[in-house]
């Protein structure tokens, strides 16, 4: 109780204060969860999934040493197929880890991975094992990004989700003369009741050209495409679908910029692009070429980079590159062409090794054939 020989001006001020007081003390106390409308049980939340109770088993299959020593890989013989993972469904794979010791100094061209959903016989991932990682010129870099990374010392990873419905099967293919002595994995997986009925399946195909051909352009003539006819061909899908990406490779044949070619995606429409883009840097989200002939530095982040650069826009010059679309995923109902120009309106003739990422309702497609073994390594072409 204040004293009434306070003057009453300082009395109502001192009263004021003590209610602010009390409403700071009453600030702290625990908020009655029935005093305030709560969401009924089940309804969307902040909380990531990975905070919430699962229902999968989670599960491995890997090359350790089944008589519980350390010889914890396996070889693969001349021309041999070696199965590094099988399983029945319903359930996913989540994580791909391998390294290897191979003879070969082409292993990453001469090793082949293929995967096979619900018992198909057709392949829905048929990709050398470097160019998978993208390791697209068969050299081994440390680059990392949102869904494949290669890592100290050539370990290569995939975080790509692969779901299957009844059963999944991969298999590693060794194309050289000379054996694989030691191929280590360890592949991440889980299995549940049952998968959502939107849930679709994971392809990658491998393509290359090697050269593109260049369209030749008159002195004075505008160079012009509308078309995209003459491209170079990324993937061609009929199915419903969308697409995640592409890794390429780019081993330059002559001088000066490789780039400035657009890409023009078909969708649902054989005959028109609907997405054109402004040129190769831009679709692999950098610029200006990269920093061009002087400048250039080799950059990786999640869902974009140039993650290996030698000798820029001089003959011989070599890029990787890769491009995700997980948070603009280029959707499809019957029909995706993805194509890239090389060059301005295709005037370069570099060779190009590529490998396209997609998801789909079918869980096979028909590839083209894989080139042969000598076909598949970056080799510069004399023009």
């Amino acid at each position: 109780m204040l004293p009434d020989s306070l003057p009453a001006q300082r009395r109502g001020f001192l009263r004021r204060l003590a209610g602010f007081a009390g409403l700071s003390a009453a600030s702290r106390l625990p908020v009655n969860a029935q005093a305030i409308a709560v969401p009924p049980e089940g309804s969307a939340s902040s909380l990531p999934a990975f905070a919430r109770r699962m229902h999968h088993i989670s599960l491995k299959q890997s090359s350790y040493d089944r008589t519980g020593g350390n010889a914890d890989s396996v070889p693969i013989g001349p021309g041999a197929t070696r199965v590094v993972f099988e399983s029945e469904g319903p359930g996913s794979i989540s994580h791909i880890w391998f390294a290897f010791a191979a003879r070969s100094p082409d292993q990453l061209k001469d090793m082949v991975l293929r995967a096979y959903w619900d018992g198909n016989p057709k392949p829905s991932v048929e990709t050398p094992i470097g160019d998978f990682f993208g390791l697209n010129l068969n050299t081994f870099f440390v680059y990392q990004s949102a869904f494949l990374n290669c890592s100290p010392v050539r370990a290569l990873n995939s975080y790509f989700p692969m779901p299957f419905r009844r059963s999944a099967r991969l298999t590693i293919t060794n194309d050289a003369k000379v054996p694989v002595d030691a191929f280590y994995y360890n592949i991440d997986y889980e299995l549940s009741s049952s998968l959502p009925a939107d849930v679709m399946y994971f392809h990658a195909q491998y393509r290359q050209k090697t050269p593109n051909q260049a369209v030749q352009f008159a002195t004075g003539q505008p160079r012009l495409n509308l078309s995209g006819r003459q491209n170079y061909v990324f993937a061609e899908i009929h199915g419903t679908g969308h697409l995640m990406g592409v890794t390429l490779g780019v081993l330059q044949n002559t001088e000066y910029w490789m780039g400035e070619g657009d890409e023009m995606i078909f969708i649902d429409d054989q005959e028109n692009p609907r997405i054109t883009g402004t040129g190769t840097e831009d679709y692999f989200n950098g610029a200006w070429d990269f920093g061009g002939r002087d400048g250039s530095i080799p950059f990786g982040y999640l869902y974009n980079g140039a993650s290996y650069i030698t000798t820029p826009e001089h003959t011989g010059g070599r890029y990787c590159l890769y491009r995700w679309h997980a948070e603009n995923p280029v959707t499809f109902n019957r029909y995706l062409k993805h194509t890239i120009e090389h060059g301005d309106s295709n005037d370069r003739a570099d060779n190009y090794f590529s490998v396209c990422y997609w998801y789909q309702t079918e869980p096979y497609t028909d590839f083209p054939p894989l080139p042969a073994l000598a076909d598949r390594i970056p080799q510069l072409t004399r023009l």
